[in-house]
């Protein structure tokens, strides 16, 4: 995925977090536009995982032009997820004034380095803290590991990071949504060794079948991105393949993750679709009856919209 330009931490202008705007680089990328949108499902989901607060495409979406385009297809509500204090801010705001989002709140582990060198990781750590305790901020996200864009001097911090999130999700009783990038062992172990919050969610899972055995035995869910459609993520189809019914999430990652045939262009909430299509294509089910499950799990790991 691209890297995002966004502002330093900091910058929320006048302290109001609706004004924070990161915008995706365009670098690399032949084109650049909305992809159409799919028929809408018949059966209402969620989409489990995006971040709205970064700008893509020829010309960015506002927050009510994308969950308008949602809903349209019937996608009826979206988990926003953080990852410094400025985006967790802006996360906890859209949902505190939209009925349509719930937010996700935390320091993301490449992150987690760039505080520690300059001595605010556990600052930063505390008001992911306050924000933890709205309402509607449903989960603690994204936190985890991520050992390959991360060197190895930056993950002690990146591990006290992991650490501390875990224990902020049980404190509030709040889900967790975990970033997993070349760490599989490492997060697995650590999740076992401190105890995982009851609600542990692999978002955007990137493991495979072997390691979907052990999350879902564990009680912990998989949420699958448009990455699963890619001709080269066999592992992910196998992970789906053994994964219960009732531990698949889906999600977009939104604007990054788009899935074929719309690979490269930005990604979007009402693109959900396609994804879940493809899942139960995968599966041999009915898209109403898999969009029925994924809904009803959404609804269990975060609570009502």
């Amino acid at each position: 995925m691209s890297t995002p330009v966004e502002r330093p931490r900091g910058t929320i202008e006048g302290g109001d977090p609706s004004q924070y705007v990161r915008e995706r680089s365009a670098d690399g990328r032949r084109d650049v536009s909305y992809p159409p949108a799919s028929d809408p499902l018949r059966v209402p989901v969620y989409d489990n995982h995006c971040h709205l607060e970064i700008e893509d495409g020829e010309t960015g979406l506002s927050l009510d032009e994308q969950l308008e385009r949602a809903v349209s297809v019937g996608v009826h509500g979206v988990v926003q997820a953080g990852g410094d204090v400025d985006s967790s801010r802006w996360s906890a705001w859209a949902a505190a004034n939209h009925p349509r989002v719930l937010a996700a709140v935390a320091i993301h582990p490449n992150e987690a380095p760039a505080y520690a060198a300059a001595g605010e990781l556990d600052a930063a750590i505390a008001v992911i803290d306050e924000l933890a305790a709205e309402p509607r901020v449903r989960a603690i996200g994204e936190t985890g590991l991520d050992f390959f864009r991360t060197e190895a001097d930056g993950i002690p911090a990146q591990m006290h990071s992991f650490e501390a999130h875990i224990a902020l999700a049980k404190k509030h009783r709040i889900a967790m949504q975990i970033h997993d990038r070349d760490a599989h062992d490492a997060v697995l172990e650590t999740l076992e060794r401190v105890g995982a919050p009851d609600k542990t969610v692999f978002h955007c899972f990137s493991g495979d079948a072997d390691m979907a055995r052990i999350a879902a035995e564990r009680g912990y869910y998989l949420s699958f991105a448009g990455n699963v459609t890619f001709k080269n993520a066999q592992n992910l189809r196998d992970a789906l393949a053994v994964t219960p019914r009732e531990r698949i999430l889906v999600e977009t990652d939104a604007p990054f993750l788009t899935p074929t045939p719309y690979r490269g262009r930005p990604n979007a909430p009402y693109l959900v679709p396609v994804t879940l299509r493809f899942l139960a294509a995968e599966l041999g089910t009915d898209a109403d009856e898999l969009g029925a499950q994924v809904a009803a799990n959404t609804l269990e790991v975060y609570g009502e919209f």
